[in-house]
């Protein structure tokens, strides 16, 4: 029996999410902006990094700001800004995926077999004309530009209540608690990128979204700062990491790492709700995992030449042009007179070959303290988050191959039910009105969800029980064996 296959996309599914800089939102006016859940590109060979970071900042941009630890002083040349749709593009292709099958009637005389398969803007040579108030002893400018439609200032300090006074005389109202979080990058010598909108050349653009901003520098550490992150941050917040090498898949160094459970067969009804359903599949993993660990959705070769970059495909893979604007710098060649990657960990050696790893991070102050270390590894298995669906065979069953059919598929569909609740943490009860039968596609009552729901929700009432009654007859079984024994009837 053959199965027809269609492909459903999902967007980024664990909840609506706002984009943010892993930075920390500062303030002109109550220092009360936040940030939730953040999408960054990361890409790195040998000591060289290229980040980029998506903002969908919403309000005055006149009170829009951000900082950002960076271990270097960046020059012009390092920062430029991207179109915000290669985000778009990353997540669509690596989201979690659904996938859909149909049964075949075993009762027809024959068999179907139909498968269905199926340069970022330059840099603005404008003089930055933001004039910054008096100085600050230990705070230091080290180097100011204007990109696009944004003011960067690069800043060092010696100490975090500097930094936080020089902010404030300049206008911006930053976290109350950002003294504490900016200390540790003072300590390690890290500069400080902060960002701020050029309003004359914010309205020469065609819309009113702030475009994603693309650093690059080298250094031996390849990290991601978080903490500051969690200086005006409401609640836990997520993160999507899209990450690109040569060799094979990332992997963070410093927190556990781990895949998402994916291959799993679900009911029908989750095609309706999918978002739901893997938001709380995430959240139930993440709750059975401490909350401190890093989840794998998505690792693959997407090498333009390779053909092969996903099974199945939710959306179409990121083209050579996608991926140089991401930052992938080695799908152009080697730039024989850049000498700036000289202290690199290895040679170029001209590959290029492109290992896409997606991960997901939801952090909080509690379960990660550190900011995110990662390592580049030679693994290149391929892996994506999928779930599965099977539609029902439709027609008559009155062969005796179809009644076998209809007994097979009422016992899948009780563990498709069992599978639901095992994979979201949730009550059989609270998937009532899911598995109503106006919704089904079967016609056959007695394997339809809402028929079998009961006895699922029965079956599994039975076992919970089950221990405790094991545990009952045992302690009386041991109970009249003493009182025989006692009686001397043993």
């Amino acid at each position: 029996m053959k199965s027809k296959l269609l492909i459903i996309g999902a967007a980024i599914v664990a909840a609506p999410l706002i984009m943010s800089f892993c930075g920390f939102y500062v303030s002109k006016a109550d220092g009360t902006l936040k940030n939730k859940t953040s999408q960054v590109i990361l890409v790195r060979d040998g000591n060289k990094t290229v980040i980029t970071m998506y903002n969908d900042f919403k309000g005055d941009t006149k009170d829009f700001a951000m900082v950002v630890p960076v271990p270097v002083v960046l020059r012009k040349d390092d920062i430029k800004v991207v179109d915000q749709s290669i985000f778009q593009k990353l997540n669509d292709y690596s989201a979690p995926r659904l996938v859909e099958y149909w049964d075949q009637n075993p009762c027809n005389d024959y068999e179907k077999s139909e498968d269905k398969m199926s340069a970022a803007p330059g840099l603005n040579e404008v003089s930055v004309t933001r004039s910054l108030k008096g100085k600050v002893a230990g705070v230091k400018i080290e180097a100011q530009y204007l990109v696009g439609e944004y003011d960067i200032l690069i800043l060092s300090a010696k100490e975090s209540g500097d930094l936080k006074k020089w902010l404030n005389e300049n206008g911006y109202k930053i976290p109350a608690n950002a003294e504490e979080v900016l200390e540790p990058y003072i300590k390690s010598n890290l500069k400080f990128f902060v960002v701020k909108v050029n309003e004359k050349e914010k309205k020469k653009l065609n819309n009113n979204f702030l475009r994603p901003i693309q650093i690059n520098f080298n250094s031996p550490k390849f990290m991601l700062p978080i903490r500051l992150g969690m200086a005006n941050a409401d609640g836990d917040q997520d993160l999507i990491v899209y990450a690109f090498t040569r060799k094979g898949r990332i992997e963070c160094t410093n927190y556990r790492n781990t895949n998402i459970t994916t291959d799993k067969n679900v009911p029908l009804f989750v095609q309706k709700n999918f978002g739901a359903f893997y938001g709380n599949l995430f959240t139930h993993q993440w709750n059975n995992e401490d909350k401190s660990v890093a989840f794998l959705e998505y690792a693959w070769n997407v090498t333009p030449i390779n053909q092969m970059k996903c099974d199945p495909c939710v959306g179409n893979p990121p083209t050579e042009q996608d991926l140089v604007q991401s930052g992938v710098w080695w799908l152009g060649g080697k730039d024989w007179s850049d000498y700036s990657d000289v202290d690199n960990e290895e040679t170029d050696n001209g590959s290029k070959n492109v290992h896409f790893t997606r991960m997901h991070f939801r952090y909080n102050r509690k379960s990660f303290a550190q900011d995110l270390m990662f390592q580049v590894t030679p693994n290149t298995q391929n892996f994506q988050a999928r779930y599965i669906i099977t539609h029902p065979a439709t027609g008559d069953f009155n062969c005796d191959a179809g009644k076998k059919y209809l007994q097979d598929l009422k016992q899948r569909r009780k563990k498709e039910l069992v599978q639901l609740t095992a994979l979201t943490g949730t009550n059989i009860n609270n998937w009532q009105d899911d598995a109503a039968a106006v919704n089904d596609e079967e016609d056959v009552a007695e394997v339809q969800y809402q028929t079998l729901l009961p006895e699922v929700k029965n079956d599994m009432d039975r076992e919970k029980s089950l221990p405790g009654a094991m545990i009952l007859l045992s302690a009386v079984l041991l109970g009249g064996a003493g009182f025989m024994r006692w009686k001397g009837f043993v």
